[in-house]
């Protein structure tokens, strides 16, 4: 019997699109590598993150794109480029990391500073929310902010999650350890 021809592999399923009212999260593209590098360069924004580091280093925003879509290829993680409706240019990035086995998605994002203060990340996380609860059908979202940021805290209240905690020294950065606080939500918990 002759060896079968090696099959075609399945190309990935497209990743979603959301839209809000004022809002499109979009996968990055290549094309995003300047938007992205002007919007995260602040030293405010990468104060906040765990692995934005600053000043941002040439290269990064190209490398970061890339392991964007890998991910979602392998099913690690959904990232989405934060873009208005009207202008299209990136202003944040919002993702779920997903652990399937758990069905559970832990979700991270930041803002450009010119956005801040403007409800855009309380309009990003509640839809990645939906989807997050609706088409991948998580039972568990999860975020983690350091103690000091008290609007992350604040879009996260708005967003249905609840503080469960304050994990000591969880997290190492700037060559210390950091304290985070854990929010979640259910699937299952009233809207």
């Amino acid at each position: 019997m002759p060896p079968h021809p090696p099959q075609p592999r399945p190309s990935p399923p497209i990743q979603p699109v959301l839209e809000t009212a004022r809002l499109v999260l979009r996968p990055f593209v290549p094309a995003d590598a300047t938007a992205l590098t002007a919007a995260i360069a602040d030293e405010r924004v990468a104060r906040q993150t765990l692995s934005v580091p600053h000043p941002y280093p040439a290269g990064a925003a190209e490398a970061f794109i890339a392991r964007c879509a890998e991910e979602w290829e392998a099913g690690q993680a959904v990232t989405w480029a934060i873009t208005h409706q009207e202008e299209g240019t990136v202003i944040g990035a919002i993702a779920i990391r997903l652990a399937r086995a758990h069905h559970r998605g832990e979700i991270g994002y930041w803002l450009a500073v010119p956005s801040w203060g403007r409800g855009i990340m309380t309009e990003a996380v509640g839809a990645v929310v939906a989807h997050g609860f609706g088409a991948l059908t998580l039972h568990r979202l999860e975020a983690r902010i350091f103690p000091d940021n008290a609007a992350s805290a604040r879009v996260l209240a708005k967003c249905g999650f609840i503080q469960e905690g304050t994990v000591r020294g969880a997290l190492w950065k700037e060559n210390a350890p950091r304290d985070v606080v854990l929010y979640a939500q259910l699937g299952s918990d009233p809207r």
